[in-house]
């Protein structure tokens, strides 16, 4: 399988479009987009469906004592019990594929997807409001994060970067990197317990933020190939992870990174720490990694299925859920 093959691959399992072909010229530069939240008027709303948890799901978050799962045709399903039962959301006006969601709240909500869609809820997930949509292009977002209730920036494909100051009313496209060339899809974007932020990308490439998203820093992790995704750990530490089963750590806010052992060969596209600490991987072909040391070492197993999964949340008793492919999938853990 050649390089631009599976960069699709874990790219369809992950957060880029299925089957998606993007070209340069699709995306252009050199302009700024603002648009007025209100001036949007959802051209389309996601559909009742009796098999939202067995369609493809992207990303989910805990916010209280609810999940709330993200993923194509508009998606957002909701759980208050651990995943033991699923509800739809009540109104999403949009059935482009969601990839990333984050709540700053119990009740505020961000979602972003393909078509550079923003989605925002005040509700705790029940209801949505489209606060941005690029409908000429195909450009897709794959991260979001607000430092408060004014400032956050969402990010995606191709270096897209966008920033509100107010909240979402309105978005801005900007640089991520000041005078940098570098048109690297930026696939994750998280915190550690300093509060500094992260965004794994293409060629080993992480950037970092220690001002919560103003500016950034590009940090080498000695890896050429894709960061999918990574997370900050309770210890301080951060963990990225991408293809072939590649993963770093850092003990020093990214100063430094070493290669972890992961006993795996496929593609890790997200994951969780659970409550004890455990941290937990996956991705394709039925991949699920666990670690009980911080990070540092993993045991592989590969699920009888083999289907893929992008990413993982803690379930009831010693069992996470797996969202991809197939929905969600419960995984009992040994």
């Amino acid at each position: 399988m050649n390089i631009l093959s599976l960069k699709k691959r874990c790219k369809a399992a992950l957060k880029m479009t299925l089957g998606l072909v993007l070209s340069a010229s699709v995306v252009s530069f050199g302009l700024a987009f603002t648009s007025p939240a209100k001036a949007l008027e959802p051209y389309e709303y996601a559909n009742p469906s009796a098999m939202t948890t067995e369609a493809l799901l992207l990303d989910v978050v805990q916010t209280g004592n609810r999940l709330v799962a993200v993923g194509e045709y508009g998606h957002v399903i909701l759980s208050d019990d651990q995943g033991e039962s699923w509800q739809q959301a009540n109104s999403v006006p949009t059935r482009n594929t969601l990839t990333s969601v984050m709540f700053l709240d119990n009740q505020t909500g961000y979602a972003v997807g393909h078509e550079a869609t923003i989605l925002k809820t005040s509700d705790g997930g029940n209801n949505w409001d489209l606060q941005f949509n690029e409908r000429r292009g195909e450009t897709p977002l794959f991260g979001v994060y607000f430092s408060d209730a004014k400032n956050g920036i969402a990010i995606g494909g191709f270096s897209y970067t966008f920033e509100t100051n107010d909240g979402g009313e309105t978005w801005t496209q900007r640089s991520l990197v000041e005078d940098s060339y570098d048109d690297f899809h930026l696939n994750d974007l998280f915190t550690d317990t300093k509060g500094n932020v992260y965004i794994p990308a293409e060629y080993g490439t992480v950037y970092k933020s220690v001002d919560r998203g103003r500016t950034w820093q590009t940090l080498e992790t000695g890896y050429d190939g894709s960061f999918w995704g990574g997370m900050g750990l309770a210890n301080g530490s951060v963990l990225v992870y991408g293809m072939r089963g590649n993963a770093y750590l850092s003990s020093n806010h990214g100063k430094s990174w070493k290669k972890v052992t992961t006993n795996a060969d496929q593609s890790i596209t997200g994951g969780t720490q659970l409550a004890d600490e455990r941290i937990v991987l996956t991705g394709l072909s039925g991949t699920v990694l666990t670690s009980k040391d911080g990070g540092q070492s993993f045991t592989s197993v590969s699920r009888t299925d083999r289907l893929s999964f992008a990413t993982a949340a803690a379930g009831k008793n010693n069992t996470v859920l797996l969202f991809g492919d197939p929905g969600v999938k419960t995984h009992a853990l040994k």
